[in-house]
C-alpha cells in the first residue's frame, strides 16, 4: 500500500463504531451481505438495447452467490434470440459478480443483468421473504403449460382501428365485433398445449381443436374477422 506524504504526516484518530452493512431480506432471513456468496434469491430484470428495438426479461435463481437457473426471454429482435441461447449456457454456474462482468453478446441482455444485479444485492428479490427461497426449476413456472413465454402483440391504426394478434392465452385466430364494429371478444390457440398434445400422438386437427379457446363475449359477436388479413 502506498500513501502520500500528506497522509503519512497525519496523526492517528481512532475509528468509532462500525456496524457493518445494513441487513437485507433474503429467502426468509435478514443477511448482512459482505461477500458474493452471501447473496441468494430468485428475481427478474428487464433490459433494452441502445437503439431500443428489442427488450429482454431475465430471471435468475441464485443460491449462495451462484446462478443455478437462468430464464432468458426476448422480444422484438431476431438476433437477440441467438444471444439468449448463448446466455442460457453462459450464466448458470457463474457468480452474480462474474455474470455482471460477462459479455452476454446482446446489449439488452447485458442491461437486464445489470438491473437484476442491483435488485438482488439490495434485497429486492421476489423471494426476499420466502423461507428457503424457491427450488431450482421455479423459473419455468412463469411460462405455464407448454413452456411458452407470456407474449402480447397488438397493432392499431387511426384509419382501420385495433388488431389483437397474440394475447396471454395464445395466438389470436379471430376477433369478434359487435354491431358497432367494436371488439367484444376473441378466439385463440394455445400453441404450447397444442404441441404437447401432438407430441403425445394426437392428430394435429384434434389437437388444434382442443387447444382453441374463446375470451369475452365472442359468441355474441355480429362479425368475426381474421386480425392478420381483414
Amino acid at each position: 500500500m502506498i500513501y502520500t506524504s500528506e497522509v503519512n504526516n497525519m496523526c492517528i484518530v481512532s475509528k468509532g463504531p462500525n456496524h457493518g452493512p445494513a441487513p437485507i431480506p433474503q429467502e426468509g432471513k435478514w443477511i448482512k451481505a459482505k461477500d458474493v456468496s452471501d447473496i441468494s434469491g430468485l428475481t427478474h430484470g428487464v433490459g433494452w438495447c441502445a437503439p431500443q428495438q428489442g427488450a429482454c426479461k431475465l430471471t435468475l435463481n441464485i443460491k449462495d452467490g451462484v446462478i443455478e437457473e437462468a430464464l432468458v426471454e426476448t422480444l422484438g429482435c431476431s438476433g437477440m434470440t441467438h444471444s439468449a441461447a448463448m446466455a442460457s449456457e453462459i450464466l448458470p454456474g457463474k457468480t452474480i459478480l462474474e455474470a455482471l462482468n460477462t459479455d452476454l453478446v446482446c446489449d439488452a441482455i447485458n442491461v437486464a443483468m445489470r438491473e437484476l444485479f442491483l435488485q438482488i444485492v439490495y434485497g429486492r428479490s421476489q423471494t426476499a421473504f420466502s423461507d428457503g427461497g424457491l427450488p431450482v426449476g421455479a423459473g419455468l413456472e412463469d411460462l405455464g403449460k407448454g413452456l411458452r413465454s407470456q407474449v402480447g402483440t397488438m397493432y392499431g391504426t387511426l384509419k382501420k382501428g385495433p388488431r389483437y394478434l397474440e394475447m396471454a392465452e395464445g395466438y389470436v385466430t379471430r376477433v369478434g365485433l359487435d354491431k358497432d364494429g367494436e371488439i367484444i371478444g376473441y378466439e385463440f390457440v394455445h400453441f404450447g398445449k397444442m404441441m404437447d398434445m401432438i407430441k403425445e400422438g394426437m392428430n394435429a386437427d384434434e389437437a388444434l381443436n382442443k387447444a382453441t379457446g374463446k375470451y369475452g363475449r365472442f359468441d355474441e359477436a355480429e362479425k368475426f374477422i381474421d386480425p392478420r388479413k381483414e
